[in-house]
């Protein structure tokens, strides 16, 4: 049984934590209000907008090293939603890994929207999260996390797939924005 931090309440933490428990696993809300409860599991959820990301790891940052990291951020232009803020050869979980040297770092859970997540399912297909990592061993203890819940979960290769990642998030997130896809739909993966 796996032990899982999710530091952020907001729709996508809380269906997340509603995955891991789910599948057997245990699962804490770390909030704002939260600053002084220590980082206790071994996986850590960054359930957070990229911009937070940086006080995040200011504040809890010695608390990750040694434990597998889970970024699911989407680095979108807020303002614009016409673009990702990272440079175009990198991604929001390289530039996190980067800043966590001790930590194994994922990216995970951003090409689905919160209500695929608790539902399960997109339409008739089970919700499939895609896992990149370098360190595989993170990404399997990762994959059998979502897989307990029921869920499909593909390993999709090195941290550096999560640059294809994140342009997958940012076309869903796009299409949810200016509603041509719901906030309830997205994309499904037949295999």
């Amino acid at each position: 049984m796996a032990h899982i931090s999710i530091i952020g309440t907001g729709s996508m933490g809380q269906a997340i934590s509603s995955v891991v428990t789910k599948g057997g696993n245990t699962a804490e809300l770390l909030g704002k209000t939260d600053a002084d409860k220590p980082v206790t599991g071994d996986i850590v959820v960054l359930a957070v907008p990229y911009p937070a990301v940086d006080q995040v790891l200011a504040e809890r940052g010695g608390q990750l090293a040694g434990k597998i990291v889970v970024d699911i951020s989407n680095p979108l232009n807020f303002e614009t939603f016409d673009s990702l803020t990272v440079p175009a050869d990198s991604s929001a979980a390289t530039e996190i890994a980067g800043k966590l040297p001790r930590s194994r770092v994922l990216k995970a859970f951003n090409t689905t929207f919160a209500g695929t997540l608790a539902a399960g399912a997109v339409g008739p297909v089970t919700t499939t999260v895609l896992v990149a990592g370098d360190d595989a061993d993170a990404k399997a203890t990762l994959i059998d996390v979502i897989s307990a819940a029921g869920l499909n979960a593909i390993d999709a290769g090195a941290l550096k797939r999560a640059r294809e990642m994140e342009a997958l998030g940012f076309l869903q997130i796009s299409l949810a924005a200016t509603e041509k896809v719901s906030w309830t739909g997205g994309f499904g993966v037949v295999a």
